[in-house]
């Protein structure tokens, strides 16, 4: 039977030789993760299922990430919960303040993740892992404490959409604008519980890293899972990080998909998605005067060394415009080290931005940007829904890095060729 690539890793998983849509399977995975909000609500399950270990303590990943440093009591006991259950069952990757980053950053720079693995994490934005070809998802707490009990999961095969990718980014055009641009074509439900299956040659046209920015906004079309065919980038990123062997599934070539759309990268202009869906998606041609607040360049999204880099060269010699606070948050401690290194804090700090520990802090309106009713940010975040960033009458615009920097220096939306010509 033809297959799509998940298909065929969760075959793999699930000791089939064949799987297909809409069958359930029971599936073994190769990592299990949760943070700081989703781990103590799967830790009080897995204890009261009468578990005394862990299926494998070198599986099981906890990252606290979203309200740490602690922000308040309340994220402090929820911390210490994750590290006193880590502490007592041995789990060998848990990364706190000073070794931790944002989850979905840290978990492929430590080379933890690699083609052909199933990956299950109490975060909706699991499915960032699929940029370097595993099948990863997000479940609830309670499918997390089941997946650090027994390494198993049930899933629901998905069907899929095909994307085919050709031609070449502009300048000043990332994979935030890719994404950005597929859901406003599709919408926030038009993946709905199905895999999105990137191919064409397109693909060499992509970093590793606007892949993973990619694949982690699958979920905001309500996809099951993003998925990248592997290729040479993919393999030299992971060799460059893990020893771990892998396996590389490409999709038959008469695979069944739902529908299949061709995407020139040429064509994609700087995108931006409007209040208050993803979905809401305009280009500069059709963007009038939007004044901002508020600037946050970070996120599982788009907190990797090249975003922050290419944030830089947009900022260098210029300042942030009065009235607006710029927050620049690097996605983990490496990165935050060699921007150090190479003089991009020096840049930030320079223009007028503050610079943060490796947080989520305020993509979920945790801390560190919180937005006060009637304030608009531009954010290279992943959600713009009511409340996401603050009050519920505040607006987020989610935007590429280029743009983003660009709005900070002009005060408003603006395009990043009009700030650098």
């Amino acid at each position: 039977m033809a297959m799509t690539m998940t298909q065929k890793i969760l075959a793999a998983h699930a000791g089939l030789s064949s799987v297909k849509a809409g069958q359930l399977i029971l599936v073994n995975v190769d990592r299990v993760l949760g943070n700081d909000i989703t781990s103590p609500v799967a830790i009080r399950e897995f204890e009261r299922i009468g578990k005394t270990e862990v299926y494998d303590k070198e599986k099981v990943t906890m990252v606290m990430d979203h309200f740490a440093p602690n922000k308040d009591i309340k994220a402090a006991v929820q911390c210490k919960m994750c590290r006193d259950f880590c502490d007592k069952h041995e789990v060998t990757h848990f990364y706190d303040v000073g070794r931790m980053g944002i989850e979905h950053a840290l978990l492929p720079e430590k080379g933890l993740v690699v083609p052909g693995d199933v990956v299950i994490g109490a975060d909706s934005h699991t499915c960032t892992y699929g940029a370097i070809g595993a099948f990863s998802t997000g479940v609830g707490s309670t499918d997390m404490a089941c997946g650090m009990a027994t390494g198993k999961a049930w899933f629901k095969v998905p069907s899929a959409i095909k994307f085919v990718l050709k031609g070449k980014l502009n300048k000043y055009v990332s994979g935030k604008d890719v994404i950005l641009h597929i859901i406003g074509k599709i919408g926030v439900d038009g993946a709905l519980y199905k895999s999105m299956e990137f191919t064409g040659e397109g693909v060499s046209a992509l970093t590793v890293f606007d892949r993973l920015t990619i694949a982690n906004m699958a979920i905001e079309a309500g996809a099951k899972n993003g998925i990248f065919e592997v290729d040479e980038q993919t393999e030299q990123y992971i060799k460059e990080r893990s020893d771990r062997p892998f396996t590389v599934y490409k999709a038959d070539e008469d695979a069944e998909y739902d529908q299949t759309y061709e995407i020139d990268l040429s064509a994609i202009k700087s995108t931006v998605a409007f209040p208050h869906l993803p979905e809401n998606t305009k280009t500069f041609d059709e963007i009038g005067e939007v004044v901002i607040d508020q600037v946050v360049i970070g996120s599982c999204t788009n907190g990797h060394y090249k975003d922050l880099e290419e944030a830089a060269s947009i900022l260098k010699g210029r300042k942030v415009a009065k009235r607006v606070r710029a927050i620049i948050i690097p996605a983990t401690q490496d990165i935050y080290l060699k921007a150090m290194e190479n003089g991009l804090l020096k840049i930030f700090i320079e223009a007028g931005c503050v610079v943060s520990t490796p947080t989520c802090g305020p993509c979920l309106g945790g801390y560190m940007g919180i937005l006060a009713a009637g304030e608009r940010a531009v954010a290279t975040t992943n959600r713009n829904f009511v409340g996401r960033m603050g009050d519920v009458k505040s607006e987020v615009y989610l935007a590429s890095p280029a743009v983003a920097a660009a709005s900070a220096i002009a005060g408003k939306i603006a395009d990043p060729s009009d700030i650098c010509g």
